[in-house]
Parts: C-alpha cells; sequence; structure tokens
C-alpha cells in the first residue's frame, strides 16, 4: 500500500506563489509517475502536471510556463512550484501516484488533496 501525504495550499493574491509537496511512502515500484491533477467545484479532475521516475515532465496547456514540477533525489517526493497564479488555479490540488508492478500491473493512489485559492 502506498500512502500520499500533502501540504503546501492555501490563499494567495493573482500573481503570486505556492508551493505544493507530496511525500509517499510505502511500497513504491521503480517504474512509477507522480503528479497533481485539481478539481474546481462543479467540475471533473483535470492533469495539471506529472513526472516520470526518470525527471520527464508534463504540463497542461493551461500552466505551462507559469508551473514546475520536480522530485527529490529519493524520488518519493514531488513538488509543484505555482507562480503567476490565476482566479482560474483555484481548485483542490490532489497528488497522484501511478506505478508499475513487476509485471507491468498499473495502480493509482491519491492523496487527501489540498486546497488552492487565488483571490484578492
Amino acid at each position: 500500500q502506498v500512502q500520499l501525504v500533502e501540504s503546501g495550499g492555501g490563499l494567495v493574491q493573482p500573481g503570486g506563489s505556492l508551493r505544493l509537496s507530496c511525500a509517499a511512502s510505502g511500497i513504491i515500484w521503480s517504474t512509477n509517475t507522480m503528479g497533481w491533477y485539481r478539481q474546481a467545484p462543479g467540475k471533473q479532475r483535470d492533469l495539471v502536471a506529472t513526472i516520470t521516475s526518470d525527471g520527464s515532465p508534463n504540463y497542461a496547456d493551461s500552466v505551462k510556463g507559469r508551473f514546475t514540477i520536480s522530485r527529490d533525489g529519493a524520488k518519493t517526493t514531488v513538488y509543484l512550484q505555482m507562480n503567476s497564479l490565476k482566479p482560474e488555479d483555484t481548485a483542490v490540488y490532489y497528488c497522484n501516484l501511478r506505478h508499475w508492478s513487476p509485471r507491468r500491473v498499473p495502480s493509482d493512489y491519491w492523496g487527501q488533496g489540498t486546497q488552492v485559492t487565488v483571490s484578492s
């Protein structure tokens, strides 16, 4: 089993910055992707950014150039640096880990979510 613990959400003014962190623990297969998704009220959960175990990032078009995803050296913590925040970035942000077993069976895990509110 894998546990994900998120931190770093909060209230920020438009144009401001926040950094989200997500620490993973448990049995994590070496082939994995960690990332962030977000869900605004009344909307579906959408991808924000992901990063593979070899460090390759992927971003939603709406956050390219403003958000940066990274992982620590142990590859068990993922960060999302969010700059130039806009009101439309307001959402609950969820950390995700997907890994593949040696038999290539994927499993998904989610954090509890952290609120990000961008408002003046």
